[in-house]
């Protein structure tokens, strides 16, 4: 090919319009990533003030559960944000000064202290067991009034934050909307510089299309006799994928079936021979419904063959539940399967494969599992005593038996997801018989807890409650028993006695 003086144009052209796009394009590469780092700078204080707060939350959380139990265990998260808060407000210190923005956040270092002391003097009162002072302490609103100035603050020192990021995020946006306009406009210059060098190349190929003709019939012959070659390679690929097609089916673990559009078996894997009684020799060109024949399980019903419905409307079936497979010598397997259309490019449907699977062990420790839960629930619900559950979190009522209904007069949608004293006023877990408080145990019995019922009169009961962690959440378990028949019977007792010793005296007093 011979490049005459325009073609040398076009080209020198198209490779000034290439070298100023990516001039320009490496110049808005660069404010990119200037924006992307700042974005990525104003994201890491944001972590960095959440984390922060959530610390010091933390801490709160922490104190809060040792003043309530006693219980050391729960000042661990107190000590642990205790030895790092100084540190973690150094850190979004930093931060906030590399971005510019120190000054958003007066006075925070001097209020995290002040409140890290308040939390520490309370934790001292409690450990000397100063329990009057702890609750003056709590009660005077101080500690609450510093928590929520340090939280206005980090709030505030967020919302300029996330303005900032919203400013950079515009910045990338128009930044990209010019990169799309560079790259738009040099595609349509380059656009223009390529096809003006193929028409002068199709002018000159036009020139020199009689000598080439001879060239390119030869060439067309040479193609040809490589395309038979491939052919043949082809069909021997084809062949051998055959071939290995027809191992993965006899090693693959479940029951596989092919048909042709007219529903008539084309293979069998040895899993569909063993779990039919069908050899591939047998069942070869037989209809699938007489190889493959499934019932409902409880009615003995015929089931449509999932073959059928994917021919004639050519989309995935999916067999029913509670099938069951009859073999060629009578036995009986539950069986889930699926089935898919086999389209030709064309997007005919030129047959079908039927995938299927034996779920009779399944299925049998599934219906073990429900009957066990429907014995389970049939205890709760003949049991006389009432029996409920509870959320840790706020006490609320979670299921309740007949036995509850009775006791209070409140249907089960009345009282479920409602605080547990709406029935038992003084109703505490952290509560002995006596009143005291004490740390959660095991087993905790109130024996003379007064219930109420809705139509406003009270009954002594006895409540026994079982805790119990679900998910890492805690939970109650609490068996209620009506007290008054036995109150009714020791007054009766206690009267019949008094009054014995009374006669016994008068008697003797005579």
């Amino acid at each position: 090919m011979k490049f005459t003086p325009r073609m040398w144009t076009a080209l020198l052209v198209a490779a000034l319009f290439l070298l100023a796009g990516m001039a320009f394009s490496l110049s808005t590469y660069r404010q990119i990533r200037a924006t992307a780092l700042a974005q990525q700078q104003t994201l890491q204080l944001l972590k960095s003030a959440d984390d922060f707060l959530s610390a010091l939350k933390d801490a709160e959380t922490g104190q809060r559960g040792y003043v309530i139990t006693g219980n050391e265990a729960f000042l661990q998260p107190y000590l642990a944000v205790k030895d790092s808060i100084q540190a973690r407000l150094e850190q979004l210190q930093q931060l906030a000064q590399v971005d510019g923005n120190l000054d958003s956040l007066p006075d925070l270092a001097s209020l995290v202290h002040a409140r890290m002391d308040e939390l520490a003097q309370v934790i001292d009162l409690r450990r000397a067991h100063n329990n009057a002072e702890v609750l003056a302490r709590v009660s005077d609103g101080r500690g609450k009034q510093l928590m929520d100035t340090i939280r206005a603050r980090v709030k505030a020192f967020t919302e300029q934050e996330e303005g900032t990021l919203a400013r950079h995020e515009a910045d990338y946006q128009a930044t990209l909307r010019k990169l799309l306009s560079l790259v738009v406009g040099a595609s349509v210059l380059a656009l223009g510089a390529a096809l003006s060098f193929a028409y002068l190349l199709y002018r000159q190929g036009l020139q020199r299309q009689d000598g080439l003709l001879y060239q390119e019939t030869r060439r067309l012959l040479d193609q040809q006799a490589l395309l038979n070659q491939q052919l043949q390679e082809a069909n021997q690929t084809l062949q051998r994928s055959e071939e290995q097609l027809a191992v993965t089916l006899n090693s693959i673990g479940d029951g596989v079936i092919t048909t042709d559009a007219m529903a008539q078996i084309t293979s069998l894997n040895p899993l569909a021979e063993q779990l039919t009684g069908w050899t591939l020799e047998q069942a070869r060109g037989r209809k699938i419904e007489d190889v493959l024949r499934i019932v409902h399980k409880t009615s003995r019903a015929l089931v449509v063959n999932p073959v059928l419905d994917a021919l004639q409307y050519g989309k995935v079936q999916e067999l029913a539940n509670h099938t069951l497979l009859l073999d060629r010598d009578g036995n009986e397997y539950d069986i889930a399967d699926s089935c898919a259309p086999i389209l030709a490019r064309d997007g005919r449907v030129i047959g079908a494969v039927l995938v299927f699977r034996n779920v009779t062990k399944e299925y049998a420790v599934q219906q073990g599992a429900r009957d066990s839960a429907v014995l389970i629930q049939t205890i709760l619900n003949t049991v006389a005593d009432g029996v409920l559950t509870l959320h840790g979190e706020g006490l609320l009522v979670e299921t309740v038996n007949p036995a509850i209904e009775t006791m209070f007069g409140y249907a089960a949608s009345e009282m479920v997801d409602r605080d547990i004293r709406l029935l038992i006023p003084t109703f505490s877990p952290l509560a002995d018989p006596d009143g005291a408080a004490t740390a959660p145990a095991e087993v905790i019995v109130v024996r003379e807890a007064q219930g109420h019922r809705r139509d406003g009169s009270e009954f002594t009961l006895e409540i026994t409650l079982n805790e119990m962690w679900l998910g890492g959440e805690r939970h109650y378990t609490a068996v209620l028993r009506d007290m008054t028949m036995r109150k009714l019977a020791e007054e009766a007792l206690f009267k019949e006695g008094a009054l014995q010793a009374a006669i016994f005296n008068s008697a003797n007093f005579s």
